[in-house]
């Protein structure tokens, strides 16, 4: 599988203490994140993806690149010997795939009407829709929102900055 290219320290908004905010840095543009979709539905290929998603060509190959930046895609000779690139999800790629479950899920509950028509994600072996993600306690139960808080990280000394006494 290939590997990330570039560091998070060279992505914009890496100064921030929030995983959230960096992830959203790479991903948080709606390109972005439906390319990493149709790259989990099998498309590889620009014109795929163009075409699938009905984006400008500028739009794409920024997207494209900025996610092949980030280690998400890596962009790889086609498997058919032609002279095209192909961009393919590396392990960091292939780990967005909670995310993208997770946000079609909440698409599914919370913006179709009852009855309303809208694809499946379903169990590729057995053709079973998937059960809904949620987050777990320690002792295996269903957590709520008022069951989980953020830890913020401690705050960093400016460079150079003594400690204070005591410290």
């Amino acid at each position: 599988m290939p590997t990330s290219k570039k560091p998070a320290a060279d992505h914009p908004g890496y100064a921030q203490q929030c995983p959230v905010g960096r992830s959203l840095d790479i991903v948080g543009d709606r390109w972005a994140l439906l390319i990493v979709r149709d790259a989990f539905d099998g498309l590889r290929r620009f014109g795929e993806f163009r075409d699938n998603l009905g984006v400008a060509r500028n739009i794409l190959a920024d997207r494209l690149k900025k996610l092949t930046d980030a280690g998400i895609l890596d962009s790889v000779p086609a498997s058919d010997g032609s002279a095209y690139l192909e961009y393919v999800l590396t392990k960091k790629g292939e780990a967005l795939l909670p995310v993208v479950i997770g946000l079609r899920q909440w698409g599914e509950q919370h913006l179709f009407a009852p009855g309303e028509a809208h694809s499946k994600l379903v169990e590729s072996k057995t053709g079973k829709t998937l059960p809904r993600m949620q987050p777990m306690g320690g002792d295996g139960k269903p957590l709520t929102a008022s069951q989980v808080e953020v830890k913020k990280a401690p705050a960093k000394r400016a460079p150079g900055r003594p400690k204070k006494s005591g410290q």
